[in-house]
C-alpha cells in the first residue's frame, strides 16, 4: 500500500464520481468543481496551493483526498474532498501523515477535514440519518468516516441543519411585524444582467458578515463570479435576495429547490438537471436556505426577517418543505432561530481540526 502524488487526474476524478453515481441515497453535485481544481481550471487555484493524493493497493486505488494549503487561510491544511469505500486506518494514516508534512513545508499548524477549500463549496460530513437522501449541497459519507478522525486527535466541530413542512403555513409573520419591517427595509432580487456588479455587492456582505466564521476567509470577486456562473442555469433572480436599509444592501438570502430531487442516481449536475427544472420543476418538492448574512451593524434589528418574509411570499404554494444549511451548534443566534421557526433538526454534521501545536 502506498500514497501517490502524482495520481493521474482522470482516475483520481472517476474514483471521486464512483462513490456518488449509482447510488439511491447520494447525488453528485461537486465533481464538476473537483475537476476545475485538479485541472488547474478553477480561479481558487490562483490562491490555493493543491496537492490531489491517493492510496493505492496492489494498482486499485482506496482513498483520495485533496490536500489544501489556502492563502488567506495560513494556519490550515485541508483534508479536503476525502473519500473511502471501506474503513481503512493504515491507508488513512498515509494521508494524515502527509498532511502533517505540508503543515511543517507551509508552516501551517491545523490540519482541518471535511472543508472543500471554502464553505462555500462545502463544510461537514454526515453524522446522522444515513438512510436518509442527500440534499443539494450537503454531504453524505458512511458513518465509518468519523472513526478517522475521531481516532487520531482531531477535535470535532457539531453542525445541526433544520425543516419545516409549510404546506400548512398560511403567513410567516403578523401584519404588524410586516409593516415594521417594510418602512425599515427593503428586500430585492438579484439583477442577474449585471452579474458581476451584484456578485461584487454579495462578496462585499459576505466578508463582512462572516468575518469571525470559524471556517470562513474572505473572497475576492472573481471566485464567487465563477460560482454563481457554474450555476447560472439553474439559478433564477429571485434565488439570491438583497436586503437594504437607506439604499444600502445590509444583508443576503441564497436559496434554491432541492435540484437532488430531480436527479438519478446515475447522473451529475448538469444540462439534464437544467432541462428538469425548466419542465419538471413541479417534482421538486422542498427548497433550501442555503446561507444568509447580515452585516454586524444591522444583526438582530429585523433585516433576517425582511429576507424570510419576502422568501416566503416566493415560495408559498409551490414546496412542502424547507430545509436550512448546516449551521454551527455553538452559533446560539442561527441555531435559536432555526428552533423557533423550525418544526425540528433535519440532520446533524461534524468537521474536524487537529491542533499540531498539541502534539509531542
Amino acid at each position: 500500500m502506498n500514497l501517490e502524488f502524482n495520481i493521474d487526474s482522470k482516475k483520481f476524478l472517476n474514483y471521486y464520481k464512483k462513490q456518488y453515481l449509482n447510488n439511491p441515497l447520494k447525488r453528485d453535485s461537486l465533481s464538476s468543481l473537483l475537476k476545475g481544481l485538479i485541472y488547474n481550471k478553477s480561479e481558487m487555484c490562483k490562491s490555493v496551493d493543491l496537492e490531489p493524493v491517493a492510496v493505492v493497493d496492489k494498482g486499485k486505488i482506496v482513498m483520495i483526498c485533496l490536500l489544501a494549503y489556502a492563502h488567506r487561510m495560513p494556519d490550515y491544511i485541508q483534508i479536503g474532498f476525502f473519500e473511502s469505500e471501506e474503513l481503512n486506518m493504515e491507508a488513512f494514516e498515509l494521508i494524515l501523515n502527509r498532511a502533517k508534512n505540508l503543515a511543517k513545508e507551509k508552516n501551517a499548524h491545523k490540519i482541518s477535514a471535511s472543508l472543500n477549500i471554502h464553505v462555500n463549496y462545502g463544510l461537514g460530513f454526515l453524522a446522522s440519518d444515513y438512510d436518509s437522501m442527500q440534499s443539494f449541497g450537503m454531504a453524505h459519507n458512511p458513518k465509518f468516516y468519523h472513526l478517522y478522525f475521531e481516532s487520531n486527535g482531531f477535535k470535532s466541530i457539531d453542525m445541526v441543519s433544520y425543516k419545516k413542512n409549510m404546506s400548512c403555513v398560511n403567513e410567516l409573520l403578523n401584519f404588524k411585524i410586516i409593516n415594521k419591517l417594510n418602512k425599515l427595509y427593503k428586500v430585492r432580487e438579484a439583477n442577474f444582467k449585471e452579474l458581476k456588479k451584484e456578485i461584487n455587492i454579495y462578496t462585499n456582505v459576505n466578508n463582512r458578515a462572516f468575518k469571525d466564521h470559524l471556517f470562513y476567509y474572505p473572497r475576492i470577486v472573481d471566485e464567487d463570479l465563477e460560482l454563481f456562473k457554474d450555476l447560472r442555469f439553474l439559478l433564477k433572480p429571485e434565488n439570491l435576495l438583497f436586503v437594504e436599509k437607506n439604499g444600502e444592501v445590509v444583508g443576503f438570502m441564497l436559496w434554491y429547490p432541492d435540484f437532488n430531487q430531480i436527479i438519478k442516481p446515475n447522473e451529475m449536475v448538469g444540462l439534464k438537471t437544467v432541462i428538469k427544472n425548466n419542465f419538471f420543476s413541479n417534482k421538486i418538492t422542498t427548497f433550501k436556505i442555503v446561507e444568509m448574512g447580515v452585516i454586524p451593524e444591522e444583526q438582530n434589528k429585523g433585516a433576517i426577517l425582511a429576507l424570510f418574509n419576502y422568501c416566503f411570499q416566493l415560495v408559498k404554494g409551490k414546496y412542502d418543505n424547507v430545509e436550512s444549511g448546516w449551521i454551527l451548534s455553538h452559533n446560539d443566534k442561527s441555531k435559536n432561530f432555526g428552533i423557533k421557526w423550525a418544526d425540528g433538526e433535519s440532520k446533524r454534521y461534524k468537521a474536524y481540526i487537529k491542533d499540531l501545536n498539541n502534539e509531542i
